[in-house]
C-alpha cells in the first residue's frame, strides 16, 4: 500500500510540474484585440485566462510566432501595457500593474531580537507594507500607473502627462498637487507635466481658477503617463486679466518675468476695441513706448531693436500694424506669452533687453470651434478643425481692417484720398504621434498698406515658418528640433509730375536650426542644453526709375551675410528646499562674410568720405570679421518663508544686428544692418534683485525688484546722418556706452469681484557718446538721457463684477515726457539766418496720461448653446487728453515755431461684438 501512495505522489507531482514547463505553441494572429489572442491560446494549449476585458481597450496586434515559447508571447503581447500575468498551474492570472509573488519578499517580515532576562532570544515578527498611506476619506478613482518590475528596486518614479480642455486646449499654469507627499507642480505652457513619486498609493489633485478640480488616487508601480480632459468652470471666466502662474512668481529661479494670460484681456479697455497683447504688456512694470501709436518697445531702458520678438520660435521683426496703433499678432490664435526682461535663459540669444517668447495655441482636436470678433474697424476670425480625432489639428486665424472709411470722413483735404489697412493670417498644425512624438508647423504672414499722401505707397510684410519635431525618448530625457524662416520687407512706390517716379525696398530674411534638448537627471536636477545656428541675408535697399521719363538714378547697396551660431547648458539645481539656483552659460559665434566690396579709411583718423584710401574685394564665403564669447546666465531663489521669496540674477548678452533709424521711434521703414568690420556687436552686462511675496492663498501677488543694466557698443547717430541707401554707413553712426538702472513695484489681485493690477517703475535711461574726435562726441562725452527716459512709469488695470456676465473695467496710465532737443536761439552766418540747438535730448515733452474705461457683457453661460457671446462697449482716453506724440518746429516768416502731434485727442468710443462656437 505505502508503495501504491508513494507512486502516486510522484506521478502527482511530475503531472503539476508537467503544467509549468513552458510550452513551444505557433500562433499566427492579424489585427486582433487582446482577447481575442487570449482565446486563441486557450483553445492552442491547457491554460486558463483570468481577467478583466475592459482592461484592454480596443488597442489591436499582429504576430507570428511558430514553436514559440509562451512566456515570450506574452511579454510581445503586454509590452505596451500596464498588464502583468502569473502562472499557477493551468490557470493565468492577469493583473493590472502590479505582481503576484510565489513568495514574500526579502525583507518583507522585519524579525527584532530581544533578549529576555534569562538571557534567551526572543524574536518579535513585524510585517513591513510597502503602500503608503491608504487611509480613504473621499470615494476617488483609482488609477494604476506603470507596470510592476520584479528587477526594479527603485523607491521612486517618474509621472508625466498632459493636462487639456474638453476643447483639446492645453490648460497651462495648472496646479498639480501630491497632498500626501506634501509636493507638486505646475503645468507648463503646452499643458505638459512632470513629477517625481513615491512608490505606492498618491493622492492626485488639480487646482486652477477657471478649470474643475479633480482628485484621483494612483497606485504607482513604474514610470507612467496620466493624460487628463478638464472641464471649465463658466462662473469664473473674465475674472482674472493677466495672471502669473499661481506661485511662479515665488517659486521660480527667475527674475523679471512676466505671463500674459490672452484669454483674460478681453475685459481691457484699448483703443478702438481691438485686443492688443503687446498693448497690455506695456502696462506691466519695465515695458514702456516712447509715445501713443508708436511701433517698438522699450524693456528696462534697453532700444526698441534690443527686443527677440518670437512667435512659434519664429523671428517677427515688426509686431505691430497701422503706425504701431495695433500689435501684429492675433489674440484669438496666441496661446500664451511669457516675456523674459531679467533673467534671460540660456536656450536664448541675439538680444540685450528681453524675450517676448509666444506660442499660437493648438487647435480642438475633438469638435470644431471657431471665435468671431466685428469691431468698427477690424474684424477677426479664428477656426479649430480637428484632422484626426485626438490625434491631428488645424488651426487657421485671419484678421483684416477696413478702416479707410474713417480716413474718408477727415474734414482734412489732403487726407481724404489717403488709406491705411492690413491684414494678417496665422496657421498652425499639430499632430500626436503616440504620447512620444509630436509635429507642429506654423505659419504666419501679414501685411500693411498705407498712403498718407497722395504721391507716396508704402507697404510692409512679415513673413515666418515654423517646422518643430518634439520627441520623449525615455521618462529623463526629451528633445526638440526645430527648423525657422522669417522675412521683413518694405516698399516705397513713388509717383509725381516733376519726372521722378521710383521705386524703392529693403529686405531681411533669416533661417534658423536649432536642437533643445531637457534631461531631468533626478528631483534636484533638470538639464537644459542646445546648440543653434542662424543665416542672414539682408538687401540693404534699393531705388529704381518706374518710367523713362524719371530723373532718378537707380541705386542697388550690395547683400549682406553673416552667420551666428551658439551652444548652450543650462542646470535648475534645487540645493535645498528654500533654495533654488538657475545657472547657465551660452557661448555664441558671429562671422560676416563675403561677397562684398569694404571702404578701407586712413589709421587714427575718422571715418568719413575724406579719409577713404581705396576698395577691398572679399569673394563668396570669405570671412570679413568675426566676433563671439560667452553669456553667462545665473540666477537664484530663496524661500524666506513658504510665501515669501528673493531672487537674485546676472545675466551677459551679446547682438549682433541693429536697427537703423535717426527717428525717436521705431518705424516701418527702420532698416537693420549686421555687424561688420566697423560696426561692433553690443554687448550688455544686467543685475537683478527682487522681492516676492503671496497672500491670503494666492489671492495677492506683491512684487518689487531692481535692476542695474551696462551697455557697451549701443548704435547711434550723427546729426543729419543720412541711413538709406548709404553704401558707406559706417560714416554715419556712431557707438558709445549705455546704462540702465530701475525699481519695479507690482500689485496684482486674482480672486474677487474687484481684480487686476497695479504697477509703477521708477527707471532711468542713459548714453554716452565720447568718441576719438569731435564729430563722434555728443554732448561733450557726458551721459545724457536716452530718447526713451522716462522716470515715473504707473499703470493700473482694473475689472469690476457686477454679476457673472456684468463687469466695468479700467486701464490709466501716467508716464513722464520722454526726453527731446529744442532750438535755444538764432545766430547769423554769412548773411544766413541759422537755428541753435540745445545739446541732445535735453528737454522733455509734457508727461503722459489717459484713462480708458470699458462696460463688459458676457452671454449666459449654458453650455448647450450654439455659440458664446461677449459684448465690449468702451471709451479710450476719456479725459480727451491732447497728449503729444511729437513736437517739431517751423520756420515761418524768419519766426521759428513749436508745434505738436497728437494721436487719439479725443474720446473714442467703441462697441465689438465677439462670439465664440
Amino acid at each position: 500500500m505505502r508503495k501504491y501512495l508513494l507512486l502516486f505522489i510522484l506521478m502527482s507531482f511530475f503531472l503539476s510540474n508537467a503544467q509549468t514547463i513552458d510550452p513551444g505553441i505557433s500562433l499566427n494572429f492579424d489585427n486582433k484585440q487582446i482577447p481575442e489572442i487570449l482565446i486563441e491560446i486557450e483553445k492552442k494549449t491547457n491554460y486558463q485566462f483570468f481577467y478583466d476585458e475592459d482592461w484592454f481597450g480596443l488597442s489591436k496586434f499582429s504576430g507570428d510566432y511558430a514553436n514559440t515559447k509562451l512566456t515570450e508571447i506574452l511579454e510581445d503581447l503586454f509590452k505596451t501595457t500596464n498588464i502583468n500575468y502569473f502562472i499557477k498551474g493551468d490557470r493565468i492570472i492577469l493583473t493590472q500593474g502590479s505582481i503576484i509573488y510565489d513568495r514574500l519578499p526579502q525583507g518583507f517580515l522585519n524579525i527584532k531580537t530581544k533578549k529576555g532576562n534569562n538571557g534567551v532570544e526572543n524574536k518579535n515578527v513585524d510585517p513591513v507594507f510597502y503602500s503608503q498611506n491608504q487611509e480613504q476619506t473621499d470615494v476617488v478613482e483609482t488609477i494604476l500607473i506603470g507596470k510592476e518590475n520584479r528587477q526594479s528596486n527603485k523607491s521612486t518614479y517618474k509621472l508625466k502627462g498632459r493636462i487639456i480642455s474638453k476643447k483639446g486646449e492645453p490648460i497651462s499654469g495648472l496646479n498639480i498637487l501630491i497632498p500626501n507627499q506634501n509636493k507638486g507642480t505646475i503645468t507648463d505652457f503646452d499643458g505638459n507635466y512632470e513629477i517625481w513619486l513615491s512608490k505606492g498609493i498618491n493622492i492626485f489633485e488639480t487646482q486652477a481658477l477657471g478649470v474643475e478640480k479633480v482628485k484621483k488616487r494612483l497606485v504607482v508601480y513604474n514610470d507612467g503617463i496620466l493624460n487628463l480632459e478638464l472641464e471649465e468652470s463658466f462662473e469664473e471666466l473674465g475674472e482674472v486679466l493677466v495672471e502669473a502662474n499661481a506661485r511662479d512668481n515665488i517659486r521660480t529661479a527667475l527674475t523679471g518675468v512676466e505671463k500674459i494670460d490672452v484669454a483674460q484681456i478681453k475685459n481691457i479697455p484699448l483703443v478702438l476695441g481691438e485686443r492688443d497683447i503687446l498693448k497690455v504688456a506695456t502696462t506691466l512694470p519695465g515695458i514702456t513706448t516712447a509715445g501713443e501709436g508708436a511701433s517698438g518697445y522699450n524693456v528696462r531702458g534697453g532700444k526698441t531693436d534690443q527686443n527677440l520678438i518670437l512667435l512659434d520660435e519664429g523671428v517677427i521683426y515688426n509686431p505691430t500694424h497701422f503706425f504701431g496703433i495695433f500689435s501684429g499678432l492675433n489674440p484669438f490664435t496666441t496661446g500664451d506669452v511669457s516675456i523674459y526682461k531679467g533673467s534671460i535663459p540660456a536656450e536664448y540669444g541675439g538680444r540685450l533687453s528681453s524675450v517676448f517668447d509666444i506660442n499660437t495655441k493648438d487647435a480642438n482636436k475633438k469638435d470644431f470651434a471657431g471665435e468671431v470678433s466685428i469691431g468698427p474697424v477690424t474684424g477677426n476670425l479664428s477656426l479649430e478643425i480637428p484632422i484626426v480625432e485626438d490625434k491631428s489639428s488645424l488651426l487657421i486665424g485671419a484678421r483684416g481692417t477696413y478702416s479707410d472709411w474713417i480716413l474718408k470722413l477727415l474734414e482734412e483735404e489732403s487726407l481724404k484720398d489717403s488709406q491705411a489697412s492690413f491684414y494678417d493670417v496665422v496657421a498652425k498644425y499639430n499632430h500626436k504621434f503616440g504620447n512620444t512624438d509630436e509635429l507642429n508647423i506654423s505659419g504666419y504672414y501679414s501685411n500693411d498698406v498705407f498712403s498718407i499722401t497722395s504721391d507716396s505707397l508704402f507697404n510692409y510684410t512679415n513673413k515666418m515658418l515654423t517646422l518643430s519635431y518634439r520627441k520623449y525618448f525615455n521618462e529623463k530625457h526629451q528633445g526638440e528640433i526645430v527648423l525657422t524662416n522669417s522675412n521683413y520687407d518694405f516698399n516705397l512706390d513713388y509717383e509725381s509730375d516733376f519726372n521722378n517716379d521710383f521705386k524703392s525696398g529693403y529686405s531681411i530674411n533669416e533661417s534658423e536650426v536649432k536642437l533643445k534638448m531637457k534631461y531631468f537627471h533626478n528631483n534636484s536636477h533638470t538639464i537644459n542644453y542646445g546648440i543653434s545656428g542662424k543665416y542672414y541675408k539682408v538687401s540693404p535697399g534699393e531705388i529704381k526709375a518706374t518710367s523713362t521719363e524719371s530723373l532718378i538714378e537707380s541705386l542697388s547697396i550690395p547683400d549682406e551675410r553673416a552667420l551666428e551660431a551658439a551652444i548652450y547648458i543650462e542646470d535648475s539645481f534645487e540645493v535645498t528646499e528654500k533654495l533654488l539656483l538657475n545657472a547657465g552659460l551660452r557661448y555664441s559665434f558671429y562671422s560676416v562674410f563675403g561677397p562684398a566690396q569694404i571702404t578701407m579709411y586712413e589709421e587714427n583718423l575718422p571715418l568719413n568720405s575724406n579719409t577713404a584710401t581705396g576698395v577691398e574685394n572679399y569673394d563668396k564665403g570669405e570671412i570679413i570679421e568675426t566676433y563671439n564669447g560667452p553669456e553667462f546666465r545665473v540666477s537664484g531663489r530663496y524661500f524666506i518663508t513658504p510665501t515669501f521669496s528673493t531672487k537674485l540674477s546676472y545675466n551677459n548678452t551679446y547682438q549682433y544686428i541693429h536697427t537703423l533709424s535717426n527717428n525717436t521711434t521705431a518705424a516701418p521703414t527702420d532698416t537693420y544692418k549686421l555687424s561688420d568690420l566697423y560696426i561692433k556687436p553690443q554687448k550688455a552686462n544686467q543685475f537683478g534683485l527682487g522681492f516676492f511675496k503671496n497672500l491670503e492663498n494666492n489671492t495677492y501677488e506683491l512684487s518689487l525688484e531692481t535692476y542695474y543694466k551696462q551697455s557697451d557698443n549701443i548704435l547711434d547717430y550723427k546729426i543729419g546722418a543720412n541711413l538709406f541707401l548709404n553704401e558707406n554707413i559706417e560714416t554715419e553712426v556712431l557707438q558709445g556706452e549705455g546704462e540702465a538702472y530701475g525699481v519695479e513695484f507690482l500689485v496684482r489681485k486674482n480672486k474677487g469681484r474687484l481684480n487686476g493690477h497695479l504697477g509703477y517703475t521708477y527707471s532711468r535711461s542713459f548714453i554716452k557718446l565720447a568718441g576719438n574726435y569731435q564729430e563722434e562726441t555728443v554732448n561733450n562725452g557726458n551721459f545724457f538721457p536716452s530718447n526713451f527716459d522716462k522716470p515715473h512709469d504707473f499703470s493700473a488695470i482694473l475689472n469690476y463684477k457686477l454679476t457673472k456676465r456684468f463687469s466695468f473695467s479700467a486701464n490709466f496710465i501716467y508716464q513722464t515726457g520722454r526726453p527731446v532737443t529744442y532750438p535755444i536761439g538764432k545766430y547769423n552766418f554769412n548773411n544766413s539766418e541759422y537755428v541753435l540747438y540745445s545739446d541732445r535730448n535735453q528737454f522733455r515733452i509734457p508727461d503722459y496720461y489717459r484713462l480708458d474705461l470699458s462696460f463688459n457683457v458676457e452671454g449666459n453661460h449654458k453650455i448647450q448653446k450654439f455659440a458664446h457671446s461677449f459684448w465690449n462697449i468702451s471709451v479710450y482716453n476719456v479725459l480727451g487728453r491732447n497728449n503729444p506724440y511729437a513736437v517739431f518746429f517751423v520756420t515761418d516768416n524768419g519766426e521759428v515755431k513749436a508745434y505738436q502731434s497728437s494721436i487719439f485727442s479725443i474720446p473714442i468710443p467703441t462697441i465689438t461684438y465677439n462670439f465664440r462656437f
